[in-house]
């Protein structure tokens, strides 16, 4: 049955997924992984808001880091969207505000469906029938919060509980709790207590009139920084990039604590699907597949004598004996071997890597690191040099750049390249190398068909990654 207003998705996907360390960093946050199958939550999330006959095209709201591996996975997703750059993290608000006052510039009765770039759900289906019960509740004036029906007593979830009965499936909220003890979660199931997934349906002019309600100062300088955003466009793809003065008068603050919890418009439906925001590796482990000692294994691992584990091993073979309830996640430059349920504990290291300029990195950054037209991955590294394997996608060239401390060798060993040196033009083949002096201005290039892949040896008196110049981007770099 047709439904009687489109719903244009609000997609987040501008966090750092810091919880599910070593293999989600800032550099490359979960949303962006495949942690379960084959495509990431993102990708997850694109497809189960394609319907046309229920879903507009998304606004995708994310971070300047991402805007490419953004414009990659909804390309691959085979979507559309609107791509909104934030330039500073300032929480849900500020975020989901931009999006309302976009949507409601375009369609004075849009309806949002926010939804989070991290979060799972194993069947579109009923997803998709949820947002159906949902909306003439939203049309009608609710913010209609998305409750999951509890399977355990969960203490990493808020807890939202129906009230009076307003439209189907749809109750007035009760009351919202914050994440409680395993007492507390066990009686708030008792008593009827959701999930709350912080996926919100509502009308964008309600939403805005509520903030403008609880939050003035937020609403006031979204509209104004939403007014403010300008349309950019890199190698094919546009975003629409939010000033950064502008965003940053925002508060920082959720959409619970500026809304939600004020709001008296608060709605909940309860979903009848399965839903984990994966904010633990404890959540991957009661997802995933597992053999009859219940250890769920990703990658090249074997395990003896160890029950109710998760195993992720990634770059190198990784064996476990005679544990059992750990998860042990190993990468190509970290290990984490740890209780499957430990959360705060591991804020808590991350907080201290940060803090020690020795260990910042590893707690931050990936060994490969991606760039638009491909990726880098450190390979060995000495007091005067470091080697680095580099890709270069079909079609993608790096800027004309040049560095003032190091002189590269770029040895290629699959595909073609077209090297710049010095306005000197030369192809470069399997086997072939090229020299870049220090100083001079270069360009690497790849016009074939298939992935470009070298070997780069840098040596010099400082191989940081902020030694150098652009004199032509087509990412538009600074």
């Amino acid at each position: 049955m047709p439904i009687p207003k489109q719903i244009v998705p609000v997609i987040l996907s501008g966090g750092a997924g810091s919880r599910l360390w070593p293999a989600s960093r800032e550099s490359l946050p979960k949303q962006f992984m495949p942690l379960l199958g084959n495509r990431s939550t993102f990708e997850d999330t694109l497809a189960r808001v394609s319907d046309p006959a229920i879903f507009a095209n998304p606004i995708i709201v994310t971070g300047e880091d991402f805007r490419f591996l953004v414009a990659d996975q909804l390309t691959r997703a085979g979507g559309s969207g609107r791509i909104v750059l934030e330039p500073l993290r300032r929480d849900s608000g500020p975020a989901i505000a931009v999006a309302a006052e976009l949507a409601l510039r375009e369609d004075p009765e849009a309806v949002l469906l926010v939804l989070a770039a991290d979060h799972l759900v194993t069947d579109r289906a009923a997803f998709a029938e949820t947002a159906r019960a949902g909306l003439d509740a939203a049309l009608a004036g609710g913010i209609v919060t998305f409750g999951i029906r509890p399977t355990h007593p969960a203490v990493g979830y808020g807890y939202v509980k129906p009230g009076a009965a307003m439209d189907g499936r749809v109750h007035m909220v009760e009351a919202f709790k914050e994440k409680p003890d395993a007492a507390t979660a066990e009686r708030f199931i008792a008593e009827g207590f959701l999930w709350n997934s912080g996926n919100f349906l509502f009308r964008a002019d309600v939403f805005l009139a509520e903030l403008k309600r609880f939050e003035p100062d937020m609403a006031a300088a979204a509209s104004v920084a939403a007014a403010g955003i300008v349309a950019d466009q890199a190698v094919g793809v546009s975003f629409e990039r939010i000033d950064a003065d502008l965003f940053a008068r925002c508060p920082k603050k959720s959409v619970d604590y500026a809304v939600m919890e004020h709001t008296d418009r608060a709605a909940v439906i309860a979903a009848d699907y399965a839903w984990s925001d994966l904010g633990s590796w404890d959540a991957l482990w009661e997802l995933a597949e597992k053999d009859a000692d219940g250890n769920a294994v990703r990658g090249n691992a074997r395990l003896v004598n160890a029950r109710n584990s998760y195993v992720s091993s990634q770059g190198m073979f990784t064996a476990v004996i005679g544990l059992d309830d750990v998860a042990v996640v190993t990468t190509k430059d970290a290990v984490l071997v740890a209780r499957r349920t430990v959360a705060d504990e591991l804020k808590a290291m991350l907080e201290a890597l940060r803090s020690d300029t020795a260990t910042r990195a590893i707690a931050d950054e990936h060994r490969r690191v991606l760039r638009p037209w491909g990726s880098y991955e450190g390979v060995d590294r000495g007091d005067r040099f470091q080697v680095k394997r580099i890709v270069v996608k079909p079609g993608a060239r790096l800027s004309l750049q040049k560095h003032f401390h190091r002189a590269e060798h770029w040895i290629v060993v699959k595909g073609t390249a077209t090297v710049e040196v010095d306005a000197a033009v030369q192809i470069v083949r399997e086997n072939e190398s090229a020299y870049i002096p220090l100083g001079a201005w270069h360009r690497l290039s790849n016009e074939g068909k298939i992935p470009l892949e070298l070997i780069e040896v840098q040596s010099g008196s400082y191989l940081g990654e902020d030694d150098i110049v652009r004199s032509e981007d087509d990412y538009k770099r600074v």
